[in-house]
């Protein structure tokens, strides 16, 4: 049986991670984010975001929607009111994205 401080430890572990947390901040700054946008801000591989975002959304700290071919995902923290204090402290990542043209895109 799992208590509030072990989904709490394992939630803060899995942000213990820079990816992930880069991840939850660019989706901070956004109502939602393509995974070819996250890979486009972190240089790096389609599955190596795509395993950092399954990771993300079993914890319950984003969802998928599905819009033709493409997969877009969003921050769903309100079942998780300890991580509010954490989400002020993170630097929004908008203005960075934007100079990535990844708010830009066609949705």
């Amino acid at each position: 049986m799992s208590t509030p401080v072990d989904e709490m430890s394992d939630v803060f572990k899995l942000l213990g991670d820079k990816t992930r947390l880069t991840i939850i901040s660019l989706l901070k700054g956004q109502s939602e984010l393509c995974v070819c946008e996250i890979v486009d801000y972190l240089q790096t591989t389609q599955p190596n975001v795509s395993q950092h975002l399954r990771k993300l959304k079993s914890a319950g700290l984003v969802s998928e929607k599905r819009k033709g071919q493409w997969i877009y995902y969003t921050l769903t923290l309100e079942d998780k009111p300890y991580l509010q204090g954490v989400l002020e402290h993170l630097p929004s990542l908008k203005q960075e994205t934007a100079c990535c043209n990844v708010t830009d895109r066609q949705k």
